[in-house]
């Protein structure tokens, strides 16, 4: 009997997460026979200073809800937690609100309750969630240096006093240039599917590229471009690339299943 072909078996994708987050993606992908290559077009950097945040933390109790937007901004609150000597007991009064399931479980890991999850996991939906709640309450939004600032407008709008303090910085590595920029000519590693989990990660493609996407249709010929959601979709866009494929549900399982979805699809 012959063994049953997975159903990405030879193609080849390139994932673009940051080194540290990369694996659940490409392990995802690798297991259903996928060809995967890794070429980060993103970094994750400490914000040049710690203040504003660390300012926040130590007058974590004037606050009622603390807003995380990604799972870096979990990991960096809990750097700052630690080196303030921040305790579990300090931070039990919070009401958190996780953009989704990834975030919530970075949350529950610090040993913090998450009060919402949004439906669809992207800014507007938290805005959704948190109508009704947030009237007249202090919130702390930890995110990256550079959002969009869909959250602490409509906030503000509903009448929450709002602080927005940057946790971590998203960077151009500049180590990846070449190597993308060699696979994209062409040969046996070129990539059949391109993968994008968020908007920074299309803007630094089109960096790593020479940043003249529209006039760089011709490298891209045979190439799909995925994303993990609306969002994304709207960069890629923007930044004048097709969106072949988009997750239905904004996470790595829905990426992967999009992707499957598109190539099966393709070869029936």
């Amino acid at each position: 009997m012959k063994p049953l072909k997975q159903p990405l078996s030879g193609v080849r994708i390139l994932v673009g997460r940051a080194p540290h987050q990369a694996a659940k993606l490409s392990d995802s992908l690798a297991v259903l026979g996928a060809e995967v290559l890794e070429i980060p077009f993103i970094e994750i950097r400490p914000p040049r200073s710690y203040k504003p945040l660390d300012s926040a933390l130590e007058r974590i109790s004037d606050y009622d809800w603390v807003i995380l937007t990604s799972v870096n901004g979990v990991e960096a609150l809990s750097r700052r937690l630690k080196a303030l000597r921040i305790g579990p007991k300090q931070i039990s009064h919070l009401l958190v609100a996780a953009i989704g399931p990834a975030t919530r479980a970075a949350v529950e890991d610090l040993g913090l309750t998450v009060s919402v999850v949004p439906e669809q996991y992207v800014a507007e939906s938290v805005v959704k969630s948190l109508a009704g709640r947030v009237e007249g309450k202090r919130a702390l939004l930890v995110r990256a240096k550079v959002a969009r600032d869909v959250i602490p407008r409509e906030l503000k709008k509903m009448g929450a006093s709002l602080d927005v303090v940057e946790a971590y910085r998203t960077v151009v590595p500049a180590a990846s240039r070449s190597r993308l920029r060699s696979i994209m000519k062409g040969g046996k590693r070129r990539p059949e599917v391109v993968t994008f989990t968020s908007s920074s990660t299309v803007r630094n493609f089109v960096r790593l590229m020479g940043g003249h996407a529209h006039s760089a249709h011709s490298v891209f010929d045979g190439i799909q471009f995925a994303s993990i959601g609306p969002i994304t979709s709207a960069t890629l866009r923007d930044v004048g690339l097709p969106v072949d494929i988009e997750a239905s549900e904004y996470t790595i399982a829905g990426l992967t299943r999009a992707i499957v979805e598109h190539c099966v699809g393709e070869h029936n």
